[in-house]
């Protein structure tokens, strides 16, 4: 018997019970319709991720000591430290010292205005410029050509009030911290452009100051980094490993690269998971897939008696029903990969409904400044559909080889005498 009449023949007995048909292909369909929906969501989350980490840059790594925590003798780097990372590690193109304050504000007395900000950043211009290049745009103003007069560079969120400019070049300002005024007149030599997310730590909300003056300001306790620039992104994993072996591990590494990799991995894992979740639909619909073809063995005894009677070889009969379990199969997998998908498109229309917005002006001081978008748009993968419609095959094959086996076994003799 050829293949080809064979599964026409499995087609035909499908068509004549067609309700029964249906019902166990709605079965698969449901089972596919999980996995294509749950998966689509999950590489639609990686996708968005993955667009933000890449918006920062991914050749910078961010160097803090590790001492107050391992009660190591490290806790604060010099800049003879930096001196060492440029001078130690070849891939590394610059190294720059940058102070973190605290909390405070910007005010402008002529205007009697003011301004929060996240924190003042002690730098060395020229050397933190060499780190971000692209997020040294000039509004008003430029770099300090020295640092005689304080100067100080504002942050796009930070120089414009709600229509207003706080300060343009050349005026002189103040900060504020705790409510408490700093004695101390800062010439403002820049207005930065908006750069939006892209650092590991937004310039938008934040002020530029010289190094020394923020070491004058808050002492000794200071929170204090090294930013490295690295000559390339393909480096940035063993620049991380050798900055630590140059500190004999007594300091803590932050790269948008590495953070990459890791995300990367932990949505594997994740969309595993929820291709396990929808497989159990699945698993379920193979149960009713045996349960339906035992019974129409039962049904069908007499004609299997026939189909002996007339030649008919047992793998003849086992290839039939097989071939109707994966027909059940593939028609399901085809028609539950595009409702899966339509059903990500929902239930991502229904998660961007309720989804929390940061509101544009907050203090954020890693990654991006202004509206966070946390829409996922799912993503259809060509591994997972073909993976899915191949397992919903495999599936349908495997709770089919019981009746299917059975239905081959019978005795002519006696299937011929069924009534």
């Amino acid at each position: 018997m050829k293949r080809k009449t064979m599964l026409s023949m499995a087609w035909e007995n499908m068509k004549q019970r067609k309700l029964r048909t249906s019902l166990t292909t709605l079965s698969v369909v449901i089972g596919i319709m999980a996995i294509i929906s749950l998966t689509s969501l999950g590489e639609g989350f990686r996708t968005s991720v993955t667009s933000q980490i890449l918006q920062l840059e991914l050749d910078v790594v961010m160097v803090s000591p590790s001492g107050a925590l391992t009660g190591s003798n490290l806790t604060k780097f010099t800049e003879e430290n930096t001196t060492n990372i440029k001078n130690n590690i070849a891939e590394v193109k610059t190294a720059t010292l940058v102070t973190l304050g605290p909390f405070l504000q910007v005010y402008n007395e002529e205007k009697n205005m003011n301004a929060t900000t996240f924190a003042a950043l002690g730098v060395n211009f020229t050397e933190f410029k060499e780190i971000y290049p692209e997020r040294f745009i000039f509004e008003e103003g430029d770099l300090p050509q020295s640092i005689g007069d304080n100067p100080i560079i504002l942050g796009y969120q930070v120089a414009h009030q709600e229509g207003e400019v706080l300060a343009a070049v050349n005026d002189t300002v103040k900060l504020m911290m705790s409510s408490r005024l700093i004695p101390i007149d800062f010439t403002v030599v820049g207005l930065l452009e908006e750069s939006g997310a892209g650092t590991l730590i937004s310039l938008d909300t934040c002020v530029l100051i010289p190094l020394s003056t923020a070491e004058q300001i808050y002492g000794s306790t200071l929170p204090n980094m090294i930013f490295v620039k690295v000559t390339d992104q393909m480096y940035v994993e063993a620049v991380a490993d050798e900055i630590k072996a140059l500190f004999q591990n007594q300091v803590t590494t932050l790269a948008p690269s590495i953070m990459l990799q890791r995300v990367g991995n932990i949505m594997d894992i994740a969309e595993l998971f929820l291709a396990g979740i929808g497989s159990i639909a699945l698993l379920v619909a193979g149960v009713g897939i045996m349960n339906i073809m035992t019974v129409s063995v039962m049904e069908r005894t007499r004609e299997i008696g026939i189909l002996k009677a007339i030649g008919a070889k047992n793998r003849h009969i086992l290839t039939m029903f097989l071939a109707e379990a994966a027909l059940i199969g593939l028609v399901g997998g085809l028609l539950g990969v595009p409702t899966g998908y339509g059903l990500a498109q929902v239930l991502s229309c229904a998660l961007s409904a309720f989804r929390p917005q940061a509101q544009s002006g907050s203090n954020l001081p890693l990654g991006q400044s202004g509206k966070t978008s946390l829409t996922i748009t799912p993503v259809l993968s060509p591994l997972w559909v073909v993976g899915a419609v191949a397992f919903g095959i495999t599936v349908s094959i495997l709770f089919g080889w019981y009746p299917a086996r059975k239905a081959a076994k019978l005795d002519p003799v006696q299937a011929l005498r069924h009534e």
